[in-house]
């Protein structure tokens, strides 16, 4: 909780340091990295960085937990942390880092408002640094004791088993453990972090959801090409995509996540679009391995059949579940010869279908799609705590529902750390 001391300080700066967060975070990477090179190598997406997606991401995460604090100071934004610490740990993240982010962020408050940070708001804004890293630290040491490893050692070797061409864009990957170690088993809708070596020699981290339940020796992504579209294109995607192929080896991390499906027995929709489909793939196979019996509603939406990726297994696997149904959008007609309840042409049109009473929802696609599905599911008396949504990169939308659920926050506010 918020000392007594540093709430004024808070509640008088927070305005001032919001409108220069952005620049504080941009001035923050550049120092940090200047001082650390080596955490570029394995921890940081330099194409984050490029795309300026992970400076907005931490300028949004900081100023949503410090306005947190103010309006609901019992208690921090679970929903918000929980997030940041799983994509931490999937990283190897340690708490010594935290003293390394803690001077070169100060370092940038200070070089982009100079005087006004007076020894009184610099401790201030210390305390709300250290509220929200210990936060972290607890969650991500939380994460590491369940999965029995230290941050040094949530890697693992894998064998490329398989290499499946699954449209023009996306390939997955079937990984084979390497030697009889234990597997720890993932939850449905968790994520790995690949670790990938680029040309330069520096390693660069990127993550994939788990598109297929574990049976103990295998895991399995896929991976849609990154196209620059007059933007260097994607390094990692394209890499694993062209140069890496069976029997070759790949790090990888164990599984994480905080978008798992969840067990209370009521049912379910997932709602995708485009590479999309691959959490709601995974989560699909652990239901069908699992032999479920609940009502499943898919709901999809592609530029057309041949981009559909893990059409096949995820078709498949709603033919299994005694419940299952599933809805497709195609942007370029409805021609389609799967076997499905619905295909519909355009874009999704949730009118199109019956949705079931009491269901958990599960999203993920391009943010301004979840974005129009959520105020739909809204509008349609959805509780929005019955919606979940995964993001692949650093996360531009949760700050603005951590802010929703803040009593008297104001609109806005951005990103959280990827």
């Amino acid at each position: 909780m918020l000392s007594d001391r540093s709430r004024p300080v808070i509640e008088a700066t927070l305005p001032v340091v919001a409108d220069n967060i952005a620049e504080i975070a941009t001035r923050f990477y550049a120092h940090l990295f200047g001082e650390h090179p080596e955490l570029i190598d394995g921890v940081f997406n330099r194409g984050n960085q490029a795309e300026r997606t992970q400076q907005m991401a931490l300028a949004g995460s900081v100023a949503v937990f410090a306005g947190s604090l103010l309006k609901v100071p019992e208690q921090t934004p679970e929903h918000l942390l929980s997030r940041i610490a799983h994509k931490h740990a999937s990283l190897g993240v340690t708490p010594a880092q935290y003293d390394v982010v803690h001077d070169n962020l100060f370092w940038a408050i200070v070089d982009v408002l100079g005087d006004a940070v007076t020894p009184e708001v610099a401790a201030a804004w210390d305390e709300v640094y250290w509220l929200m890293a210990y936060a972290l630290i607890n969650q991500e040491r939380g994460l590491y004791s369940a999965g029995g490893v230290r941050p040094e050692t949530v890697w693992r070797e894998w064998e490329v088993a398989e290499k499946i061409p699954e449209t023009e864009e996306v390939v997955t990957f079937r990984m084979r453990r390497v030697g009889d170690r234990l597997v720890k088993t993932s939850l449905p809708g968790q994520y790995v972090t690949v670790q990938v070596p680029m040309p330069d020699g520096v390693r660069q981290p990127r993550q994939y959801s788990l598109t297929k339940a574990d049976d103990g020796e295998h895991r399995q992504f896929s991976v849609k090409r990154v196209r620059g579209g007059g933007k260097p294109d994607g390094e990692v995607s394209n890499l694993l995509c062209d140069t890496v192929g069976v029997g070759d080896r790949l790090t990888m991390s164990l599984p994480f996540g905080d978008v798992v499906l969840d067990d209370s027995g009521r049912p379910v929709v997932f709602i995708s679009a485009g590479i999309g489909i691959t959490p709601m793939a995974g989560m699909l196979s652990h239901l069908t391995a699992a032999g479920s019996h609940l009502p499943i509603t898919l709901l999809h939406a592609d530029v057309d059949e041949a981009s559909f990726a893990l059409r096949e297994q995820v078709l498949a696997d709603l033919r299994r579940l005694p419940e299952g149904t599933a809805h497709v959008w195609y942007e370029r007609g409805a021609d389609s010869s799967l076997p499905v309840d619905g295909v519909h042409s355009g874009m999704i049109d949730l009118d199109d279908v019956k949705l079931p009473e009491g269901a958990g929802y599960y999203l993920c696609g391009p943010l301004p799609f979840m974005k129009s599905v959520r105020s739909t599911l809204i509008d349609r008396g959805v509780a929005a705590r019955d919606i979940q949504y995964e993001v692949f990169g650093p996360d531009l939308w949760q700050a603005d529902l951590a802010t929703e659920a803040t009593p008297g926050a104001s609109d806005g506010g951005a990103p959280l750390p990827g």
